[in-house]
């Protein structure tokens, strides 16, 4: 099977194929794009073709979707497995595949209520994309159901977390007791990267980011949640003419902070956050309602200056992203006949991830004006009891703007990320 892969394979991805058949938990773990999944997939096809017949052979990631884009698809790549990627058969949205001429269930555990969905199952093999992801409760119920003796086997790949993940403590550093057996992979492990590739890569994180997808590193979110904001380097006074106006991110409050933020794609490749809309009902002692905000969020709009434009006034973004969780305040811009609306994508980590991408690649710039935001960028913070609980959670105080902008960027991340250039100076 192995000669039916035209990648070439690492000495670490091929000593983790062999050794990984007899270990009862297998886990693949480390940098992103190091060549832990493909070494992890290629170990699965080996395990299923000797599968016993009893028992159910299931794939396990965060959602459906996840599961179809990082496991099937590869799967079915002839440049990532040759001919065998002709015995791999899913139909887009289904919950199974047939896979080596096996049934294969697709069980997406996004959150605890998934572990009813192998809950007096007989599981043979499993494959887990992205363990850190999954619900401990799914985790220890799928451990539970791998009950056909000796032959029961379960796969599995993650990219670091905090030190205190219930995976690390429970599992990893208790590997001899638990039957886990943890291989640790880094960029140099993945023999088909090119080099130039690898040095974008690298410029697309910094700090903690850094050190967990880059080098691997299992290490705690504590401190700042943008360390790597810098006013000197990311303010400006004047910002160029602007290719287009990509977002406005909202994020709504009643009680606590209305917030928007417009982002717009610069002449020279760079995204600038170029105005904010704000209101803090707490300080001025009044709140407002959908009509108003809606009215207010247009006038806005309406009177932002364009860089380079003396007379002109008025900006129409592309999109306008809303805090999904504020659908009458939608219903309120559909209404009045907005353009672009649309629910936020709300994952909080990956948004952050995505702004932590944009600063750190010296990507993304603030105009001055933009008070509300650049007082909460510097003490927006991890919650250190959060992460001693092996959470990385921010603390839930004077973020509004900051969400306002996670929303904004990290709905739009697809478009700009080719934008970001390589640093050479970055070490390995």
């Amino acid at each position: 099977m192995l000669r039916d892969v035209p990648l070439p394979l690492s000495p670490a991805q091929i000593r983790s194929i062999v050794e990984s058949q007899d270990v009862p938990i297998a886990l693949w773990s480390g940098a992103v794009s190091s060549g832990k999944t493909i070494g992890s997939l290629i170990a699965f096809l080996l395990r299923l073709a000797v599968a016993p017949d009893h028992g159910l052979i299931v794939i396990v990631g965060r959602t459906l979707q996840t599961i179809e884009r990082n496991i099937i698809d590869p799967l079915q790549s002839t440049n990532l497995f040759g001919p065998l990627a002709m015995h791999v058969l899913h139909t887009a949205g289904s919950t199974t595949a047939t896979i080596l001429g096996r049934t294969v269930h697709l069980v997406g555990a996004s959150d605890a209520r998934a572990e009813g969905r192998i809950r007096g199952s007989t599981i043979a093999l499993a494959y887990v994309d992205e363990a850190t992801l999954l619900p401990q409760p799914f985790w220890l119920m799928l451990l539970s159901r791998l009950r056909v003796g000796a032959e029961s086997r379960l796969l599995a790949t993650t990219n670091p977390d905090g030190p205190f993940h219930w995976l690390r403590t429970d599992f990893i550093l208790r590997g001899s007791e638990v039957g886990l057996r943890n291989w640790h992979f880094t960029l140099d492990d993945n023999p088909s990267l090119d080099p130039g590739w690898v040095s974008r890569l690298k410029a697309q994180y910094t700090g903690m980011w850094y050190r967990r997808f880059i080098l691997g590193e299992w290490c705690l979110a504590s401190g700042a949640v943008y360390e790597m904001f810098d006013a000197e380097e990311h303010v400006v006074d004047v910002m160029p003419p602007m290719k287009r106006w990509t977002a406005v991110g909202i994020d709504y409050g009643t009680v606590n902070a209305f917030s928007a933020v417009l982002v717009g794609h610069g002449e020279d490749d760079r995204l600038y956050v170029a105005s904010e809309y704000r209101h803090d009902s707490r300080a001025v002692g009044r709140q407002l309602t959908d009509a108003e905000y809606s009215r207010n969020v247009r006038d806005w709009l309406a009177n932002v200056r364009p860089p380079g434009q003396r007379e002109a006034r008025g900006v129409q973004p592309q999109w306008i992203f809303v805090d999904p969780s504020a659908a009458s305040f939608m219903n309120q811009l559909w209404h009045d006949n907005v353009p672009g609306i649309a629910p936020a994508v709300n994952d909080v980590l990956d948004g952050i991830r995505s702004v932590s991408v944009a600063l750190g690649s010296g990507l993304l710039r603030f105009h001055r004006s933009c008070t509300g935001l650049l007082g909460e960028l510097p003490t927006y913070a991890w919650d250190e009891r959060a992460a001693e609980r092996g959470e990385d959670k921010p603390v839930k105080a004077n973020d509004h703007s900051a969400d306002a902008l996670r929303y904004a960027l990290h709905s739009t991340a697809h478009e700009w990320r080719g934008l970001i250039r390589p640093k050479l100076e970055v070490a390995a």
